[in-house]
């Protein structure tokens, strides 16, 4: 009774394809309907009772609890042939766990194991194609097992037992379908995986050293366990069992709620002693909770964590916004939240409902997109702040060598000035000893010696003493007063030699003398002077002073013989007008001598303003 009424059903379902099929197929035919019957058997269980179910097909729904094999009958109605040299094929988008493919009874395709451990196709569209030699020109059947889990033993309903709709076609045009789904839900997740792992990684080392960016580490901690949810694309035949895959693929989650929250709320500058504590602590309830339920309740205990960690990500999103809220960065980070926030959402309602549809798929990789570009924001965020550091480094540097350089220097004037007071003490002590001992007894010897020659010499002795105690003492002479003192010596020892002295200066002159270039110029001008009286045989000389062209120049001009050359070796082998260019030279000036036999001598003493003038 059973097998005459699996057979009636076989050939309702026929017809009902002969009816919609064309007599060629040109185009892909969709198949939504087919027998199914549970069984572990190899080929399909006759004697079992059938089902006809929709496709697609969930066993959630259609057999609650069920976990082993499933097979699916289909009958085809007479295919033709498809255009050119093109061969048909049979185009499976979802199948959960795995499958195999029977052709009127012949094995045409294997997706890998059917035992336990199940290989893992849930996110691996099948391509299959249906060799022309199997096909017959009337009607045919194609078989379908499906190997897959219940829904209990599971984490996500995506991975619990289903077959899609069924699509037989030309292979090329399939071809072109199935790859563009392997693109979205395998090859793009894959290579999102991987770049997340790298990107992770190098952004978890860079957080762990530089302690201040915590934020860096649980990002790069976020990524790296985003890149080990999605590694079940890579390894189709896990390592381990699957209760122990599933196990792991749950409790991950824990570990990702802890970077991703932790690093909203540090990336916000805030430390919550509660996330420190409460985070950790959640990931080992998770862990206990699962194990206290069992494989047989894995998903329900799992859908009731996900509501939990999608509330805390919320809650810490919100957190950072808020936080944020006066920053320029503020509304891209909304952004990039909220297209998180929708794509999480969207996973959720696929969860619920067991659809899957175009959006369900681009949201699955829309996530690790977005972390893709955060994690290139903050690198380069973190590479803006090293070159800001940088700067500031060298700035800070500089500055320090500044500050050293004007430590150094003023270390070194104070160590100047302190010699300078040192010498400056000593110079005035010798000066006083110098006036109230040698000078007193100078004095004594001109008011008392009997020999007008000895008295002259201690006169011009006690003079030479006064000059350099003068220039001991270190006091500079207003330049009106340096002239005065000058012009009465100058001409008072001309007129006593019989020589007519002419003076001319500028009058109110502010500049002041060093003591130095006093003592020197003084020097200076009563050599120039002895030179004129002794050997000159003048009858007139002129002495002028002015300032001109920022310098002080001074002019001894007589009207004698000149210099001949007996006088110039005389005056050489005295140092008379080599001590006066040596002492003009030791003040940044000059002195030049202009003389010739018969007409006369001149000296040019020029003295800069800045060296002889408010100097010392």
């Amino acid at each position: 009774m059973r097998r005459a009424m699996a057979h009636r059903s076989i050939l309702l379902l026929w017809l009902w394809l002969l009816a919609l099929a064309p007599p060629a197929l040109a185009q892909a035919l969709e198949i939504r309907a087919a027998l199914s019957a549970p069984g572990h058997t190899a080929r399909f269980p006759e004697q079992a009772p059938t089902l006809s179910v929709a496709l697609p097909d969930e066993w959630a729904r259609t057999r609650p609890g069920w976990g082993g094999s499933v097979w699916y009958r289909v009958g085809l109605p007479p295919l033709g042939e498809p255009s050119g040299s093109d061969l048909l094929a049979l185009y499976i988008e979802h199948v959960c766990s795995t499958l195999e493919v029977q052709l009127n009874g012949q094995r045409v395709h294997s997706g890998g194991r059917l035992a336990e451990p199940l290989t893992n196709d849930c996110n691996h569209p099948q391509l299959v194609a249906l060799p022309s030699a199997l096909l017959h020109a009337g009607a045919n059947t194609l078989d379908i097992k499906v190997a897959g889990h219940a829904l209990a033993r599971v984490g996500s309903r995506q991975r619990a037992g289903a077959l899609s709709a069924l699509v037989i076609g030309p292979q090329s045009e399939l071809a072109a379908r199935h790859a563009r789904h392997m693109a979205l839900q395998v090859w793009a997740p894959q290579a999102l995986g991987a770049t997340l792992a790298l990107m992770g990684g190098f952004m978890f080392v860079l957080g762990f050293i530089h302690r201040r960016e915590s934020h860096l580490a649980y990002f790069g901690a976020l990524s790296v366990g985003w890149a080990l949810i999605d590694v079940r694309l890579w390894l189709r035949h896990a390592p381990v069992g699957h209760s122990e895959a599933e196990f792991l693929l749950c409790a991950m989650l824990g570990f990702i709620v802890w970077a991703a929250v932790q690093f909203l709320l540090r990336y916000a500058n805030v430390r919550l002693r509660a996330a420190d504590v409460g985070l950790p602590v959640q990931c080992a309830a998770i862990a206990l909770t699962l194990v206290l339920a069992g494989p047989t309740r894995l998903n329900a205990v799992a859908n009731v964590w996900y509501l939990v960690l999608a509330l805390e990500v919320l809650a810490a999103a919100a957190w950072h916004l808020h936080h944020q809220r006066h920053t320029r960065s503020v509304w891209v980070m909304a952004v990039l939240l909220a297209a998180v926030a929708a794509s999480g959402g969207i996973e959720l309602g696929a969860q619920w409902t067991g659809a899957r549809p175009l959006a369900a798929q681009v949201a699955q990789i829309m996530v690790p997109i977005i972390f893709v570009l955060v994690g290139l924001r903050l690198v380069q965020q973190h590479g803006q702040a090293l070159y800001r550091a940088e700067q500031g480094k060298a700035e800070l540097e500089q500055r320090v060598r500044e500050a050293t350089a004007e430590i150094e220097r003023n270390f070194r004037q104070l160590a100047e000035l302190r010699v300078e007071q040192v010498t400056e003490s000593e110079r005035k002590r010798i000066a006083a000893d110098l006036h109230d001992d040698l000078g007193a007894k100078l004095l004594t010897i001109v008011h008392t010696s009997e020999s007008e020659r000895i008295s002259t010499l201690a006169r011009e002795a006690l003079e030479e003493m006064r000059l350099s105690v003068r220039g001991l003492t270190g006091r500079p002479v207003r330049l009106a007063d340096a002239l005065g003192d000058w012009r009465a010596e100058i001409v008072s020892r001309l007129a006593q030699a019989g020589i007519e002295g002419e003076w001319k200066a500028q009058e109110d002159l502010p500049q002041t003398l060093s003591a130095r270039a006093y003592v020197q110029t003084t020097r200076i001008l009563r050599e120039a002077t002895s030179n004129i009286i002794k050997h000159s045989g003048a009858t007139h000389c002129a002495v002028s002073a002015s300032i001109a062209d920022g310098d002080f120049q001074l002019i001894v001009q007589d009207n004698g013989e000149g210099i001949s050359n007996e006088i110039d070796a005389r005056l050489d082998r005295g140092h008379g007008l080599a001590s006066m260019k040596n002492r003009a030279k030791q003040l940044q000036g000059q002195c030049l001598v202009e003389s010739g036999a018969g007409y006369g001598t001149v000296i040019r003493l020029t003295l800069p303003l800045d060296r002889a003038i408010e100097g010392s």
